[in-house]
């Protein structure tokens, strides 16, 4: 999705950052979002999900969301109810929009967008093995809960990967999680949360 799009990008402003590989469930009731749904899946297409800085995720005014975001590609629909759709989504590639964005007759936000590169796929550097083996406990205790957090399969060996499974469940500000999902390099991400694991105790300073 580039900038030359013959079709604009529908936006939906959320109140989280979406990362990519990252599932994201989405309850679907306002018109607007009812169509986008309809059109994405007739037509194939992704949306953007942009996290929302002001406003709500519900109506219109005021709404003040950032430039980048995460396109969101649906993998399947069901109708809980007339009139409710149940949409569970994943998150793939990262853009910036071009220009301003704009609402349609009906509330949605359009714009053109330019699509950011792909994470290199990197190994996690050895300084960080204690981070990925946390992670690895993690998901282990989920699943002892019941509970299947990420997409398979599980990419321990992909420094990206493992840096934005971790930004999806840190207890950080949105903020911090759209600055650490818009890092370019993997290494410097997975660092950080490495970081941040240390200094909660999350992972020994000494592993």
């Amino acid at each position: 999705m580039t900038s030359e799009s013959a079709q604009p990008l529908a936006l939906f402003p959320l109140r989280s950052v979406l990362f990519p590989g990252t599932l994201l469930p989405l309850k679907v009731f306002e018109a607007r979002y009812l169509d986008l749904v309809s059109n994405c899946l007739r037509e194939g297409r992704p949306f953007g999900v942009v996290c929302l800085r002001e406003g709500g995720e519900v109506g219109s005014d005021g709404v003040l969301f950032e430039r980048q975001g995460v396109l969101a590609r649906i993998d399947d629909v069901d109708a809980e109810q007339a009139g409710i759709l149940r949409v569970n989504c994943t998150g793939t590639q990262r853009f910036r929009l071009e220009g301003q964005a704009r609402q349609a007759a009906d509330g949605l936000w359009l714009a053109e967008v330019q699509t950011l590169p792909d994470d290199p796929p990197e190994a996690p550097d050895s300084n960080f093995l204690p981070t990925v083996q946390a992670l690895r406990s993690a998901i282990q205790a989920l699943r002892e809960q019941g509970s299947t957090p990420f997409a398979e399969p599980y990419r321990m060996d992909d420094a990206g990967w493992v840096a934005n499974r971790w930004c999806e469940i840190l207890p950080i500000p949105l903020a911090a999680k759209q600055r650490l999902m818009l890092l370019p390099e993997p290494q410097l991400r997975l660092r950080l949360v490495d970081e941040y694991l240390r200094s909660n105790g999350v992972v020994s300073t000494g592993a």
